[in-house]
């Protein structure tokens, strides 16, 4: 990429700044964070990520909850994914992601990338994506299933021909997912499923670059150059047609966003973007970023805020990571888990589990004993949301603040 001298920073951000503009471009900060619901919720983050585990509830789920408290999971599903309206789609973003409908033209760069390249991970025949697109043309929106089934019958990698196919042509473009029936993917074709005005955009490789740029620094408020290439992937840009070859900082320029300069505790400050609508009144202190009241809640492991690990360590001093497919005996925290958040910080972190209508965190970690009140009221609402009306507690670390989560529990749950 080429590179370019950014101007030169006029706001400087201490990491408190940094971390409480993030939670508030989060919809983590403030009642009206909660305005617009889960639609806006989508639009505010950029991406939602998907995945298969299931305890709680899925993760793109638990972020909605997270922002919007216990909002209907029936009514979060049908905003993703409503039978009668696309209002997002499924694409590669930070990872498989849920994401704003209109997102659609700006991740023509990868689509085109990929086709590019001619595979991601199985190589296909052009005659049986023909053969694919020629019954949803036909017979209209189709699972894999429908298509004529997902696997081969061995293990979940081994694909079948049609699943091959299908997946090949939502990687390029030519079949869209704009919703779920049951957990799997129903294909359309794009024409069926977009609005007009969202078809009809074509943009360059530079104008998609740009773009997902002032939705990355719009969804964390400030940003790095490494958080505008991991955020929503771009650290591959550039592989299709009128590639470009720009720098995160000719990107940020071109995006409309400000230059800051984010103070560390020793060294020279780093430099960085913000959205525009993220620090204003920063200035002259007439809008602090911290305003609103701070949600108290678990966060999925998956949950945007925490993706990038080496970010959520320097704003949070809280080390994350996902032990679900860490062998049992190796795992520190536990299978899934949920970070706690309260007072704008990571105070600890929860494995949950369900049986029945009982909640059981099997490992519950409070990096400090003021962490017991809220994770108590955080396991409370959690429950209440899965409609449990028990909640065990199996192990707490360090053993010592057992007695006051139990006693803080019990309070939460007579409250309730």
């Amino acid at each position: 990429m080429a590179t370019s001298s950014a101007p030169a920073p006029e706001l400087k951000l201490t990491p408190d700044d940094v971390r409480l503009i993030t939670l508030r471009a989060q919809g983590l900060v403030g009642a009206q964070a909660r305005a617009g619901g889960v639609h806006a919720m989508l639009r505010r983050v950029g991406a939602v990520q998907l995945d298969t585990i299931s305890v709680l509830a899925r993760s793109h789920e638990l972020v909605a909850y997270a922002r919007l408290g216990a909002i209907g999971r029936g009514a979060v599903e049908r905003a993703y994914w409503h039978p009668a309206t696309a209002n997002a789609f499924e694409y590669w973003s930070h990872a498989a992601c849920v994401l704003p409908i209109e997102e659609w033209p700006f991740y023509a760069f990868r689509r085109r990338g990929i086709a590019a390249r001619g595979m991601r991970w199985h190589r296909t025949s052009e005659s049986v994506c023909e053969e694919v697109l020629a019954r949803i043309r036909a017979e209209g929106p189709l699972t894999a299933t429908q298509l004529g089934g997902a696997k081969n019958g061995g293990a979940w990698w081994d694909w079948s021909e049609t699943k091959i196919a299908v997946e090949w042509l939502l990687d390029t473009g030519r079949v869209i997912c704009a919703r779920r029936s049951g957990w799997r993917r129903v294909y359309d074709l794009p024409d069926r499923v977009l609005p007009e005005d969202v078809l009809s955009q074509d943009p360059s490789d530079a104008d998609c670059l740009i773009h997902l740029t002032g939705v990355t620094a719009r969804a964390l408020g400030v940003v790095t150059r490494a958080d505008l290439a991991d955020y929503p992937r771009l650290k591959h840009f550039g592989t299709g047609r009128n590639a470009a070859r720009l720098s995160a900082d000719d990107a940020a320029i071109a995006a409309g966003l400000v230059p800051v300069a984010i103070e560390r505790g020793h060294g020279a400050p780093t430099p960085g973007w913000a959205h525009p609508s993220a620090v204003t009144g920063l200035a002259d202190g007439s809008g602090p970023a911290g305003r609103g009241r701070h949600r108290v809640t678990l966060l999925s492991p998956f949950d945007s805020l925490v993706w990038d690990r080496k970010r959520t360590l320097r704003m949070f001093g809280f080390e994350h990571s996902l032990e679900a497919y860490v062998p049992r005996a190796k795992r520190v925290h536990g299978y899934f888990t949920m970070p706690l958040l309260a007072g704008g910080r990571l105070l600890g972190r929860v494995d949950p589990a369900r049986d029945g209508r009982t909640l059981i965190a099997r490992q519950v970690t409070l990096d400090t004993p003021r962490a017991a009140e809220p994770m108590a009221r955080a396991l409370v609402e959690a429950a209440s949301w899965v409609n449990c009306d028990t909640i065990r507690l199996d192990r707490v670390n360090p053993p010592e603040l057992a007695p006051r989560l139990h006693s803080a529990l019990a309070a939460a749950l007579a409250a309730a």
